[in-house]
């Protein structure tokens, strides 16, 4: 069984907690975090009442892309003009998936505020410093921003229901697989991709009722700091534009284009793909449909993809220097076979 935890991690530190949530008011004030602005949605407020009572101000993230959720938050959250010099907005405490977590940092990233997230899925985006900037505002960033603290709820992380809660896992752990073969590969981002995901695997193979949630939990905070460590390469290259093209959901996009990443990216880089293989109980043969066994993708035809962009998104990812890390970096035929066999 896993314990909780504390976790430092030279500027951020990761609480493993039980219960997270309804102590995330005691675990700020624990870590020295007194005042702070509330973002999150309507779902995750509502099991968050003491959270919400004690914040300065609470602000729901609006639906649709990072950088325009952004934009609209950004006046709300940043010093006002008249708050004299080194005047600091008060920390951003996301409560919420990736999207509100990466809203959070991208405000962060003009305001200067530091930010703390409660993370209610397995995004991963809790532990990267990858977002993109506040609409309209990219000239005022002031670089990319890591969250300082997180507190990692394994029961709030895995509470998705069981469809999403795969495809959210297939997420967290293509976090981990598209980090084994990159430039910036090193022994600790593989050690903890290769941990990371088979903790996800092991915890996916058990009956849903039984379930070790912490495992799964702990699994992707490991997979998304193997991608922190080691950067993005084919897969989420892939996946971001059509999502961003193609208009499909993104934990989905990740689930369905996986196991075609992977059997793309294995058979060019065999001796690094079989570790990830091992770890998760086969074969570097039967890699691709061990993936699919556990995250039981649908299809991007059946959540609502634009086909219509997909020669656009074809054509944006050859343009994405990401590609280039790729061992043999495909072409538009190869790529645009992986995305139909996905479609």
């Amino acid at each position: 069984m896993i314990a909780d935890f504390t976790w430092r991690d030279a500027g951020r530190t990761v609480v493993f907690r039980r219960d997270g949530v309804a102590q995330a008011v005691q675990i700020l004030r624990e870590q020295g975090v007194e005042e702070f602005e509330l973002l999150s949605t309507a779902r995750a407020l509502a099991d968050a009442d003491a959270l919400a009572g004690a914040a300065s101000g609470v602000h729901k993230v609006q639906a649709g892309q990072v950088p325009a959720a952004a934009a609209a938050l950004l006046d709300a959250l940043s010093p006002p003009h008249d708050a004299g010099k080194g005047a600091r907005a008060r920390p951003l405490v996301a409560l919420g998936g990736g999207r509100v977590v990466d809203v959070a940092k991208a405000v962060a990233s003009v305001s200067g505020a530091d930010v703390v997230t409660v993370p209610t899925t397995m995004s991963g985006a809790e532990m990267t410093g990858s977002h993109q900037l506040p609409e309209g505002a990219e000239d005022r960033a002031r670089g990319r921003v890591r969250p300082t603290l997180v507190v990692a709820d394994p029961e709030a992380m895995t509470s998705q229901p069981e469809e999403q809660l795969r495809a959210s896992s297939m997420n967290a752990l293509a976090h981990g697989a598209d980090t084994l073969y990159l430039p910036l590969s090193n022994p600790v981002s593989e050690m903890t991709a290769l941990r990371g995901a088979e903790l996800i695997a092991g915890a996916l193979d058990e009956e849903q009722e039984k379930r070790d949630r912490a495992a799964l939990a702990l699994g992707s905070i490991f997979c998304g700091y193997a991608i922190d460590s080691a950067g993005m390469g084919l897969h989420h290259l892939v996946c971001q534009t059509l999502v961003r093209l193609c208009g499909t959901p993104h934990a989905e996009t990740n689930a369905a284009v996986l196991p075609h990443s992977v059997a793309l990216l294995a058979g060019r880089a065999p001796e690094v793909y079989e570790r990830l293989a091992r770890v998760l109980g086969t074969e570097l043969s039967g890699l691709a449909a061990r993936i699919e066994e556990l995250g039981r993708p649908q299809r991007l035809s059946e959540v609502d993809g634009d086909a219509s962009k997909l020669d656009a998104a074809i054509e944006a990812m050859l343009k994405r220097p990401e590609l280039q890390r790729a061992p043999h970096p495909p072409d538009g035929a190869e790529l645009r076979a992986m995305v139909e066999s996905a479609w």
